[in-house]
């Protein structure tokens, strides 16, 4: 195989046009060749605009193009098994946009079928590339909060009422906010943490708008390591008002992100590191502690999650982000939904 990974992008509108193709263009490993939209106009016109050699109006025929080495799906849900099975058929290993799939079962029929295929597949959880993220990760590792108590996630978009959109068809989706949004910050708790999520109870609303999926997500989970986190994602909240945080909280300090996680890298941290605690203060007179700086260098996620999927692609590398961890996530999600209907706490 060359030095360089050559792309296909299917469903190369929506978010492939606005940040993935953009941010492939910075990467050294990487090469667009060819770009698929049900629409040859369109295919053509995202063509002649990144400026790749072929576009196509099926994803059989760029799939069935020798060029490609890799493809990443960026399709409707309902699509992404069946595109992405079909690109193990030819091949060609898979970057696929979250959710995985339909369904967690789904999911896993697809990542076991790419084992079979002898296919890399990578989920696109391009928020874990984020220079807060990775900081938070490393000092929440390194013991700088100590043991890790609380968290809490906000990640949020204004989504009004769209007939035909299909992220706001329980069919076409497979959920609402928490789906499309709250699934990152559910990654992230994980990834940041470095453990699992083993209870859930969650509430699932439509408050604001008409469609049939959930604009309003409330998910409460507890960790293996015995952390408890809250998430919160949200169709009705005006992009001018989110906040898009991350906070954890340990017995030692805190890490509280503003805006560190969304489509751009980028925000400010909040981090205090206490060391061990001593005795009960009856006084309880707060003084803001002492902020530790944590220096990072913004870039690009997504050109960041295309160099390391193409990285393991040429070197054989172990994966950031396995598809595995993807279903993963998505049986959380799943038990969220059975809380939210069944009214319990469900466990993992």
């Amino acid at each position: 195989m060359a030095q360089k990974v050559r792309w296909g992008v299917i469903g190369a509108g929506g978010i492939a046009d606005r940040r993935t193709i953009p941010g492939m263009m910075l990467c050294d490993n990487a090469e667009l060749v060819a770009v698929m939209e049900i629409n040859m106009e369109l295919a053509e016109k995202c063509r002649a605009k990144w400026g790749c050699k072929k576009a196509y109006d099926s994803e059989a025929a760029l799939l069935a193009d020798p060029e490609v080495d890799a493809v990443y799906i960026a399709s409707p849900v309902f699509l992404h098994a069946k595109q992405a099975m079909a690109a193990a058929d030819a091949g060609k290993h898979i970057l696929i946009e979250k959710p995985l799939a339909m369904t967690a079962e789904e999911g896993q029929k697809v990542v076991d079928y790419c084992k079979e295929k002898g296919v890399l597949i990578a989920a696109g959880l391009m928020m874990r590339f984020g220079s807060y993220v990775q900081a938070m990760k490393k000092a929440v590792a390194e013991g700088k909060i100590g043991k890790p108590v609380s968290g809490y996630a906000q990640f949020t978009c204004w989504y009004p009422d769209m007939p035909g959109n299909w992220r706001q068809s329980k069919k076409n989706g497979g959920g609402g906010s928490m789906m499309d949004m709250g699934v990152h910050c559910i990654d992230l708790m994980q990834y940041i943490l470095g453990t699992k999520v083993k209870d859930v109870a969650a509430f699932h609303d439509t408050l604001t708008f008409n469609y049939e999926v959930e604009d309003s997500s409330t998910v409460l989970l507890r960790m293996e390591n015995g952390a408890q986190c809250v998430v919160q994602s949200n169709f009705n909240i005006p992009d001018d008002a989110a906040k898009w945080r991350i906070e954890l909280f340990g017995d030692q300090g805190r890490l509280i992100g503003d805006t560190v996680i969304g489509q751009v890298d980028g925000g400010s941290l909040d981090a205090m590191f206490l060391g061990a605690q001593g005795a009960y203060d009856a006084q309880q007179d707060k003084k803001d502690g002492e902020r530790s700086a944590i220096e990072v260098e913004f870039g690009n996620m997504y050109a960041r999650e295309v160099a390391s999927f193409s990285n393991s692609i040429l070197t054989g590398a172990p994966l950031e982000v396995p598809a595995e961890e993807a279903v993963q996530v998505q049986r959380v999600m799943e038990a969220a939904y059975r809380s939210n209907d069944e009214a319990r706490t469900i466990q993992l």
